[in-house]
């Protein structure tokens, strides 16, 4: 099995021909919505158990890499009045290059007939619309897909093996089939590959860094399952 790690929304960056337009919104940037808060620091602390890895600092507000072309989510409302020339250029700059090169590495392994296990890294805000969220860590896959929801119950009972006080819960607070990079990947490669996204509560990270306790946690439960997997 070949592990491919991606994190697409690791940090808040506008481009500087952009930047005019969140003049006035650097707020938000430093928001939920600009950025997932502590995820890149995960990223890179599992970031050692990859067969390749992929990470983004532009900010999602700009453009949605976890979103398709057709998404109404693709442009937010700072990028959306942009020209379709300015939108077009965004696409080729940050979307097309960061996901095709993805892709084609997935194409590589599987062409030399490896199962990929493609985990996409992010994290959620603890509290929505005055609303808490009751999770730790949420596992989003399709269910429909035998061997991502045996994985995900694997990921659950390790996770749970190292700290049982973790609520862990699958399909939350998203649904792993919704419009995302994954969801598009299945469909590319309906065999050998397994696309789940890690979700991390956001009370976990600190200043943009994430509890040392909840990235060994979770590094070791990956890792079980790589070195020591059970038929997936």
């Amino acid at each position: 099995m070949k592990l491919i790690l991606t994190c697409e929304h690791g940090g808040n960056e506008i481009p500087e021909t952009y930047k005019k337009h969140f003049n006035t919104n650097k707020t938000v940037l430093e928001s939920h919505r600009g950025y997932d808060l502590g995820v890149l620091h995960l990223f890179q602390h599992l970031e050692p158990l990859s067969d390749a890895s992929y990470f983004s600092t532009t900010s999602r507000l700009l453009v949605e890499l976890n979103r398709s072309l057709f998404s109404k989510q693709l442009f937010s409302e700072f990028s959306n009045g942009l020209s379709k020339h300015e939108k077009s250029e965004i696409l080729k700059i940050y979307y097309f290059p960061y996901r095709t090169e993805i892709e084609y590495k997935i194409a590589e392994f599987i062409k030399i007939e490896q199962q990929v296990l493609h985990l996409s890294i992010h994290s959620f805000i603890q509290n929505l619309n005055n609303e808490e969220r009751k999770a730790d860590i949420g596992l989003l896959y399709d269910s429909r897909n035998k061997k991502e929801k045996e994985f995900c119950k694997q990921l659950k009972i390790r996770l749970l093996e190292q700290n049982p006080n973790l609520n862990v819960r699958f399909n939350y607070p998203y649904l792993g089939k919704s419009d995302g990079f994954t969801s598009f990947l299945r469909k590319q490669f309906p065999t050998n590959y397994l696309g789940i996204e890690i979700e991390v509560n956001q009370k976990y990270s600190h200043n943009n860094v994430m509890a040392l306790n909840l990235k060994q946690d979770l590094l070791k439960a990956i890792e079980s399952i790589l070195f020591h997997p059970k038929t997936l």
